[in-house]
């Protein structure tokens, strides 16, 4: 067996080590225009699409790292009798689903891998069953393909996601399944559901916590964010580490583009940035704060002017990109809709993200970038090996609709140090 893999994020731009993805599958089809906004989607994806999308991600993503389906990873864990009925008295306890957890029981790793992921049909064996208008027992977890928010990996432990939504719980009980047992990992994972379960209104996703140094956390607060679950994850960091910067940005709430900051704010390189203005840059009423811990205590918590003046404060210069370009704000809040603003670093200055958002990649152009379509990587005529500064351009007509781009469809494991100058 490979050697376990310690996980080690200190940057949002270090050289990719390994990443966790999730294709999506029938999941996603077992959609309807009914239940999709209970499944947090304003519209129906079209796997066959999606898919096809998705396998140029995929693809790209497999020429230059190690990657693991959360499919695999779960159902080899899921051999393991105690694993599995741990797992699944977790799962029927929160869902209370209680009444299937001996037929979850009997179900064989690969079969019970699909029931967790694409649902538990609804067996319509007696009068009340029959008439319920619920098509399914367990329901699917439409969203699985957006790996990042249900774990993130911050320095050498996995915060597991205290989900805003309980349609998404089972996803982060699955992957600290992953990340307690298989045995290609060696972490310790952090999860604020004890807190939620005393009644405490926290939560965190991983789309809203961005590592940009080894002393620099970056955090958003929104609809899946909330204060308390900064306050979880500041606790955690202070008796950690000895000095620790966390830098908040307030972000709205609707639409639902702004869902997290990773798709307002991402780090592209040691000196840049890819922005929304409107949010990050523009006088508006979202505050954006500055916590320093020191030593286990807050030494400070202050309003500052905007997450770039913060991070130049504290020798991170990252000049901004603006998502959609910086003429017409119209434009920008087109392409921040469809996750402008929402790349992937595969290293410093190695992005990837949607071919859509035109006037985006013009302007990275504009900064230096080499624009390379996927499919060029995939057929080979373009090797990534030839070029320093680059963005991968995917296809995403029909992804994007399941409302994110490239960050948001990766959990990184590890990625290699990266030298930042420090104050």
């Amino acid at each position: 067996m490979d050697k376990k893999i310690p996980t080690h994020i200190y940057s949002e731009i270090g050289e990719l080590d390994g990443v966790i993805i999730h294709s999506p599958g029938n999941e996603v089809e077992n959609m309807t225009p009914e239940n999709a906004e209970r499944a947090l989607y304003s519209d129906i994806l079209n796997l066959s699409v999606a898919g096809r999308e998705y396998n140029e991600f995929r693809g790209v993503l497999q020429k230059v790292t190690r990657t693991f389906e959360v499919r695999d990873l779960l159902t080899a864990i899921l051999s393991d009798e105690d694993i599995k009925r741990g797992l699944l008295r977790k799962v029927c306890t929160h869902e209370g689903t209680g009444k299937t957890f001996g037929h979850l029981m009997s179900l064989g790793a690969n079969d019970l891998c699909k029931a967790l992921i694409e649902g538990l049909p609804l067996q319509k064996d007696t009068l009340t069953n029959f008439l319920n208008k619920e098509r399914f027992d367990l329901k699917p977890l439409h969203n699985f393909f957006f790996t990042r928010d249900s774990a993130v990996t911050v320095y050498d432990d996995v915060l597991l996601g205290a989900m805003a939504s309980p349609v998404r719980l089972r996803e982060s009980l699955i992957m600290e399944a992953i990340f307690d047992h298989h045995p290609s990992f060696k972490t310790t994972t952090i999860s604020a559901m004890e807190e939620k379960n005393r009644g405490i209104p926290v939560s965190i996703e991983g789309g809203d916590v961005l590592v940009a140094r080894d002393d620099v956390v970056i955090c958003g607060i929104g609809s899946r964010t909330t204060t308390e679950g900064i306050d979880y994850l500041m606790h955690h960091l202070k008796n950690k580490n000895e000095k620790q910067h966390i830098l908040v940005q307030e972000i709205p709430e609707t639409p639902e583009s702004f869902i997290h900051l990773d798709m307002v704010f991402t780090i592209l390189d040691n000196d840049l940035c890819m922005l929304y203005e409107p949010i990050i840059m523009k006088m508006n009423k979202f505050h954006t704060v500055h916590i320093y811990l020191e030593g286990g205590r807050v030494k400070f918590i202050r309003e500052v002017k905007n997450l770039p003046e913060a991070l130049g404060k504290l020798g991170m210069d990252l000049n901004p990109v603006p998502c959609g370009g910086s003429d017409d704000q119209w434009i920008q809040e087109r392409e921040q809709w469809h996750s402008g603003a929402n790349f992937f670093a595969l290293g410093p200055g190695r992005i990837i993200g949607y071919a859509r958002n035109v006037h985006t990649i013009t302007a990275l152009e504009k900064t230096g970038f080499e624009v390379i379509k996927a499919v060029d990587v995939l057929s080979g005529k373009k090797n990534l090996d030839n070029y320093k500064k680059y963005v991968v351009t995917i296809e995403g007509s029909e992804l994007p609709r399941g409302g994110g781009g490239a960050r948001c469809m990766t959990m990184p494991l590890s990625r290699k140090d990266v030298a930042y100058r420090m104050l």
